[in-house]
């Protein structure tokens, strides 16, 4: 399962790729598949994202979950301290209170 990830370029905000737009949830990821190259280039080309990259991922319990600890760090939030971890309307709140 491939998927893409990026910064918002408004926020800063982790984002991932739903099929047609960008969320900032990993459960919103698709598995972009063999056109994940391309549809990187293009979201990057039309300003929607800043530095996309491909993350190669499983699913788990119906959750994508990358592979490499960097980007699952990336999805989640800290290790550390599991109370700074994202979820899911704590990081969509705190978007729309920078936008």
């Amino acid at each position: 399962m491939m998927l893409i990830t990026g910064n918002d370029l408004l926020t800063g905000a982790v984002i991932w790729w739903t099929g047609s737009d960008w969320s900032v949830h990993i459960e919103d990821a698709i598995d972009a598949g063999d056109a994940a190259e391309s549809i990187a280039a293009e979201q990057e080309a039309a300003r929607k994202v800043n530095v996309p990259y491909l993350v190669e991922s499983t699913m788990q319990d119906g959750v994508p979950r990358p592979n490499h600890i960097k980007d699952r760090v990336r999805a989640l939030g800290p290790t550390v301290r599991p109370d700074l971890t994202i979820k899911p309307d704590t990081a969509a709140n705190a978007i729309r209170e920078i936008v």
